[in-house]
């Protein structure tokens, strides 16, 4: 339930800030697979840049942002 736990703490963190979050299954993407495959969950921006995996990492959110 690592993925749940995630996004729970990220719409916490962000509950005063509008944002879209799109969900993408690791495995549908062969390359995402290689690259994160024992990294879930991961946040990825609009453009695909790494912001944290694994665990919420409110920092890394708030400086990407």
């Amino acid at each position: 339930m690592l993925c749940e736990e995630f996004e729970a703490e990220l719409r916490a963190h962000l509950a005063d800030r509008p944002f879209a979050l799109e969900h993408a299954e690791v495995d549908s993407r062969p390359e995402w697979r290689i690259r994160y495959g024992r990294s879930i969950p991961v946040l990825l921006d609009a453009a695909g840049s790494l912001i944290c995996e694994t665990r919420f990492d409110a920092d890394a959110v708030d400086r990407h942002l």
